[in-house]
């Protein structure tokens, strides 16, 4: 299980005193209306940032943080993960999870045999996609539907699926 959840990303600067407009990876799009801190991943390193506002733009969030104040001091910072710790994240409801709780997943078929690795969750709208890499390297998309995926068992490193004929 993973110690740090991402709830967003940075996608782009909003004006001139350090706003930023945030790509959402959580289910709430008011996630960040009761968050007080987050941590920006850099890669190497994680930075502590502190919510000054949130504001909303067509459903987009933009966000204040305390620590910038200057386009200049955000624009190299798009494209950057925003994580909480888990402990910090949304409950979950019976049977949800948390998408990098599921990356790394064997994917196994109704029959038992192994159809390869979870890889990636595409976030559609309509329903998420999984992206599996079977065993002889190809990739398949799955469709996160009650007919196609069958059991989640991140605990277990396990998901079950069921192929429909047209994948």
């Amino acid at each position: 299980m993973l110690d740090m959840i991402q709830v967003g990303a940075i996608s782009s600067t909003h004006g001139l005193k350090g706003e930023v407009y945030i790509y959402l990876t959580s289910d709430d799009p008011y996630r960040f209306d009761n968050l007080k801190e987050v941590l920006l991943d850099l890669g190497s390193s994680k930075r502590p940032l502190s919510v000054e506002y949130v504001k909303y733009f067509k459903g987009r969030p933009i966000v204040k943080f305390k620590e910038f104040n200057s386009i200049e001091e955000v624009q190299k910072l798009r494209g950057c993960p925003l994580v909480v710790k888990r402990e910090d994240a949304l409950p979950l409801e019976e049977g949800e999870y948390f998408i990098g709780d599921l990356i790394g997943c064997t994917v196994y078929l109704e029959d038992g045999s192994t159809l390869g690795e979870l890889t990636d969750v595409l976030r559609t709208g309509a329903n998420d996609v999984y992206v599996v890499r079977k065993n002889d390297g190809s990739e398949v998309l799955i469709p996160v539907i009650p007919d196609c995926v069958l059991e989640k068992d991140p605990e277990h490193f396990r998901i079950v699926v069921r192929l429909l004929p047209e994948i």
